[in-house]
């Protein structure tokens, strides 16, 4: 394993994570244990050490981390003539995951969990934990799921940025445009949460520039979001409650409006549920008349089931699917 080209040099944690996974892999899949001049020569860090000293000290470290990890390296004899070398190794009975096995209900929601980050940032690590599953035996039960269409969107530019440095404690630095304001301003924050609220995202921060906290709406951060110090700079107050602040400021929600949708037979479960009435037109298509809140949002959502639902009303909403349509059209080479 090695990094990739053209990403710049990579930091020390990345270094040591990579030479422990590389310690894995070679003491993992060895069928006899390794001395340490061999485990020298299979792990390229170790080879770039300057003096066998160095190599020994971080040999000893990474042992120790490994063990702490919970994984499970032992030292054993090479030649039970010569004791005077241990070798190492990690036996792959006691490294591999126990036989998993779920329940319906479990697997019920493993699946509906996995659906919640359909069309979202986050739907490679969902689409990677269920591989795993299945790799591992389990299949979720589809059928548990008929009717529920969970959806957590994660379409605002700013989600992935603003993420990592909540994990990581990092400082931000964005343009942040405010309601009726005429211009973005320039905002210097500790962020602290990330809330999915009413169906936005909102970011909870200490605001550098102005000594408070204050709440952030992801849809109105302005082009890039940029890191303004270092990683675990700051603490979160133990205080903090994440949706509790949110509510105190967001704002009400809208009045709804009515739209009408045509629907495909078999589609489009979570529209109808929401739905005030549901009419046959004929052996394909369903009409549909619900209300909502957010034209912008709601597009978005209509959009993401493609040729499943038509709009039919107001206008407004029309032309705002169709636009986000040809978007993703032009965007995989198509024409207008």
């Amino acid at each position: 394993m090695s990094s990739e080209p053209g990403t710049g040099a990579p930091s020390a944690a990345q270094v040591k994570t990579e030479r422990l996974l590389n310690l894995v892999l070679v003491l993992l899949y060895t069928r006899r244990p390794l001395a340490k001049a061999q485990i020298r020569q299979l792990v390229p860090q170790y080879g770039q050490s300057a003096s066998t000293e160095a190599f020994e000290r971080m040999f000893e470290r990474d042992k120790d981390e490994l063990r702490e990890l919970g994984i499970p390296l032992v030292t054993e004899d090479i030649d039970p003539l010569h004791e005077d070398e241990p070798g190492y190794r990690i036996h792959q009975r006691e490294y591999a995951l126990p036989d998993i096995s779920f329940e319906a209900d479990e697997l019920a929601v493993l699946g509906l969990a996995s659906r919640t980050w359909a069309q979202a940032s986050l739907a490679g690590p969902a689409a990677q934990a269920l591989r795993k599953l299945r790799a591992a035996g389990v299949e979720r039960d589809v059928d548990a799921l008929i009717g529920i269409e969970p959806r957590l969107r994660t379409t605002e530019p700013a989600f992935d940025a603003v993420k990592d440095g909540v994990l990581r404690r990092v400082p931000l630095r964005f343009s942040y445009r405010r309601p009726q304001a005429p211009e973005a301003s320039e905002r210097h924050v500790q962020p602290w949460s990330l809330v999915s609220w009413h169906g936005r995202w909102y970011l909870n921060a200490f605001d550098l520039d102005r000594g408070a906290a204050r709440v952030f709406r992801l849809s109105r951060v302005v082009g890039q979001v940029a890191t303004a110090g270092r990683a675990g700079s700051f603490e979160v107050p133990d205080d903090h409650e994440p949706e509790l602040m949110v509510q105190r400021v967001a704002p009400p929600t809208s009045q709804p409006s009515p739209a009408v949708l045509r629907v495909r037979r078999g589609t489009g479960h979570s529209l109808r549920r929401r739905a005030r009435t549901v009419g046959e037109v004929d052996a394909t298509w369903d009409l549909v008349d619900l209300d909502h809140t957010d034209l912008e949002d709601f597009a978005d959502e209509l959009a993401g089931y493609g040729g499943d639902v038509v709009v039919e009303a107001p206008p407004e909403l029309v032309d705002s699917v169709v636009r986000r349509l040809r978007g993703a059209l032009m965007a995989h080479g198509g024409a207008r």
